[in-house]
């Protein structure tokens, strides 16, 4: 049963929400957030945080993560990750369709929900996957049933490749819910791969990464999906941008723009992309594999400021774990994917230290804009009569040790660094989850709705 939520009042706070930060209390009764206001005085029975200053932000939405199951649970499941989620401040999460089996109709979007129930630590929500050969059951899709539809445009598994136009065209014309993609160029990229098997074998150096999965494979993806949303006026949210070139062909600007509408086709770039460049492969090998690739500091240095301009809409994780034992292997055989959600909002507010984003811009990219661009239902902001989703940040050093992962691969690539912040706390639904030390209670996440006419 989920755990129910004791009334609690939030004290002497900096609060961050919609591009302001002030000073304030927040009290949670029955889950939800029921008064924000400045001078709050305790009720009987009510259990009192002091924040002593530090920031509460609104939980982190993760619109991207790779929680393995069904299918891959040796190195990742609902619960494992989702825990790790909370202990890092991200209170929902979506769950991408390359499972298996793939998410590509109903019954396999519904059993996943069913996995989640009871056993996932925040909130959740499923993509259903796109293939060659499943266009009706993407017609059929009820769209408060998940979050969006999932397109692989570049290299994937199974039968998730999508390569046919004329499906491609179908889908995107048909769609119920926003188009989220995945953008490479196969046949690029075979053949970068091709060149380089011939010169190393199997084992090519880890940093050749960044040239196989090449600058010039996502951007014909990438304009390939922007042709094809603007020919259908589809909503499409290209993911895990991570180069320079590709942010030209974005829109500047808030995802929702004064006269009330929003932006058609939005762009997500994620945490990796900030914090690792092609210099990072030299000690991190394939622990820092992943597709796209990490590419050059020039780009990262792009990146930051695409989402300081608002080229950039969300910031994610891709979190997409794999053991120690698969990412030993040789190049060809080392999968692609780095657990990042017990510290990617930590990674995030390291930009805040820096002094190249403020915190209301980092609150914008990883809660606001999930919220608004998959029509997250009152989740996302410290707003009265919301849902309880919330973090607080404590401003002392934390330095990441692999023995305190949580995440079941058990490893992270952020291990020896050291952040300025740490989670001091994370309540899901109004319940407490992560202590700033532990999980406390048991897994209390809903499924996310959908507030779609």
């Amino acid at each position: 049963m989920p755990a129910t939520s004791k009334p609690t009042l939030i004290v002497n706070a900096r609060l961050v929400n919609e591009g302001r930060e002030f000073e304030g209390d927040l009290r949670i009764e029955n889950g939800r957030i029921s008064a924000i206001g400045s001078g709050l005085s305790p009720r009987d029975g009510e259990h009192v945080v002091d924040a002593a200053g530090r920031r509460l932000l609104p939980g982190m939405i993760d619109d991207q993560v790779h929680f393995r199951e069904p299918g891959m649970e040796y190195k990742a499941d609902m619960a494992t990750e989702s825990a790790a989620a909370v202990a890092g401040g991200l209170t929902s999460f979506m769950d991408m369709p390359n499972t298996n089996p793939p998410t590509l109709d109903s019954a396999a979007l519904e059993d996943k929900y069913k996995r989640a129930t009871g056993r996932a630590w925040g909130n959740f929500g499923f993509y259903m996957g796109a293939s060659n050969d499943n266009i009706e059951a993407i017609r059929a899709l009820d769209p408060l049933r998940a979050p969006g539809i999932k397109v692989f445009m570049g290299a994937s598994t199974g039968n998730m490749l999508v390569d046919n136009p004329e499906t491609l065209d179908a889908i995107f014309r048909d769609a119920p819910t926003p188009i989220i993609t995945h953008c490479e160029d196969t046949p690029m990229i075979d053949a970068e791969l091709a060149i380089y098997k011939a010169k190393y074998g199997d084992d090519i150096p880890a940093a050749c990464h960044a040239d196989i999965r090449s600058r010039q494979a996502c951007m014909k993806s990438t304009l390939l999906a922007l042709e094809l949303a603007r020919r259908n006026d589809t909503r499409l949210h290209v993911l895990h941008i991570s180069t320079a070139d590709e942010l030209a062909l974005f829109e500047r600007g808030p995802l929702i723009r004064a006269d009330g509408t929003r932006k058609r086709i939005t762009a997500e770039t994620c945490i990796h992309f900030l914090r690792f460049d092609r210099a990072d492969y030299a000690t991190l090998g394939h622990l820092i594999k992943c597709n796209p690739s990490i590419k050059d500091a020039s780009d990262r240095e792009a990146l930051i400021a695409a989402v300081a301009e608002d080229v950039i809409d969300v910031l994610a994780t891709d979190h997409a774990p794999h053991t120690l034992e698969e990412k030993s292997r040789p190049y060809t055989g080392a999968p692609s994917g780095l657990p990042l959600v017990q510290y990617a909002l930590l990674a995030a507010l390291e930009l805040v230290h820096e002094g190249r984003l403020t915190n209301a811009q980092v609150v914008q990219k990883v809660s606001h804009a999930p919220a608004q661009l998959f029509d997250v239902a009152q989740r996302g902001y410290l707003r009265e009569g919301y849902m309880a989703d919330l973090v607080l940040i404590d401003d002392t050093p934390l330095t990441v040790r692999r023995e305190d992962v949580l995440s079941k691969c058990g490893w992270s690539p952020f291990e020896g660094r050291t952040f300025h912040s740490r989670i001091g706390a994370t309540w899901v639904n109004g319940v407490l989850a992560w202590d700033g030390s532990q999980l406390v209670g048991g897994p209390n996440g809903q499924r996310l709705e959908f507030a779609r006419v």
